[in-house]
């Protein structure tokens, strides 16, 4: 947001009859930001993001980190532009730049991530993360090229837990089971991660081997017992194996862990008709159903915001405006929108229109208060 917004902010509010309040600094921003995160309150901290990184456009940490709040609800393109304003202010930023490489995968722009990567590797040709981020640009264009990437950082490094776990990740892809079986064995020898035994359980659910896939997915939940994916499949599991009661105390759990796990509902639902219970199966159908369309219509709301956002740091405030709306429109229970449009209806000299949308935001999300009221 371009710094003029703090003359406007005061103008608006001596307009509105209240005394002046010196705004928010980007860093008080960028702190709250980072609490609600913590909190795991991530629309309201990317708010704050964005706030910040309008003060401070240049500041690395900043931009990285709302690059990574914009990439968590698929506004990819938006968060590759913040990630490239933290590499340029920073060049050394490592984060920042494996940020970026991997999201211009994911964007669907994979000769530009892996051009960034080989150039990095080529700055540092014995250093095993650079060969990493390689590993991962290429594991979506070309699965043995990767395979080769990562068995190098592996030379390099033997004890590089992460490169083995995505070996097998890729192995898998390639449906070379047995050889990601064995590097996933390999990396929790080196280092037990809930991750690795997860995966492994969902490999032995698919081969049949319900056994060996309990057992895994029980080291996970045992390293992580606030692991809700591998309740779920191992919900999953127990219920291939006919195991109604296990399967609906581990889908419960994981349901109680995190409540918009779709697949969970699905799965319980299934659970649920094989033991007569219609009325409840069809409630658990119906709310996987819900929460996918939600997600959907969510991440359409996040991916119109960021938009907006772009629009008014461009100074053109009635698209931007426009913008907002539509993600209101989209999914009226996307508080950010309903936070950037009070701040454009404040800058528009609307205090009273101003105040609705930010009552909507909070009411929505106590999180998201204008930025000038947080002192």
């Amino acid at each position: 947001m371009p710094a003029i917004v703090f003359v406007l902010l005061s103008f608006a509010q001596i307009a509105d009859g209240q005394t002046p309040r010196e705004p928010l600094s980007g860093k008080e921003a960028y702190d709250r930001a980072l609490t609600l995160e913590s909190a795991g309150n991530h629309p309201a901290a990317l708010a704050l993001l964005w706030y910040a990184a309008g003060t401070a456009p240049r500041d690395p940490d900043v931009q990285n980190r709302l690059g990574e709040a914009l990439e968590r609800i698929g506004a990819l393109d938006a968060a590759i532009d913040a990630y490239r304003r933290a590499v340029a202010a920073r060049p050394a930023f490592r984060k920042a730049a494996n940020n970026l490489i991997l999201t211009l995968v994911k964007a669907g722009r994979g000769k530009d991530a892996t051009e960034l990567a080989r150039a990095r590797v080529a700055d540092a040709p014995h250093d095993p993360d650079p060969h990493f981020t390689l590993g991962l640009a290429l594991a979506e264009q070309d699965v043995e090229e990767a395979i080769a990437v990562l068995r190098r950082v592996l030379q390099l490094d033997p004890r590089h837990t992460l490169a083995r776990y995505n070996l097998a990740l890729v192995l898998r892809r390639a449906d070379r089971l047995s050889e990601a079986v064995e590097e996933l064995t390999r990396a929790v020898d080196v280092e037990p991660r809930p991750e690795a035994y997860y995966t492994l359980g969902v490999i032995y659910w698919h081969q049949g081997a319900v056994d060996r896939a309990t057992r895994a997915l029980r080291a996970a939940i045992t390293l992580n017992p606030e692991y809700a994916e591998a309740y779920s499949a191992l919900g999953s599991a127990l219920a291939g194996r006919r195991d109604w009661t296990g399967a609906l105390e581990a889908l419960r759990r994981a349901i109680a862990l995190r409540p918009d796990l779709p697949g969970a509902h699905d799965t319980l639902a299934r659970v649920l008709q094989q033991q007569g219970e219609g009325g409840a199966a069809e409630a658990a159908f119906a709310e996987g159903e819900r929460l996918r369309t939600r997600t959907r219509l969510e991440q359409e709301a996040g991916v119109w915001t960021a938009v907006g956002i772009r629009t008014l740091q461009s100074g053109d405030l009635l698209r931007a405006l426009d913008q907002f709306r539509r993600a209101t429109t989209l999914f009226d229970a996307y508080a950010p929108a309903h936070f950037q449009i009070g701040l454009v209806l404040r800058r528009l000299g609307e205090p009273d229109a101003a105040r609705a949308a930010f009552a909507r935001a909070a009411q929505l999300n106590p999180g998201l208060i204008p930025p000038d009221e947080l002192r």
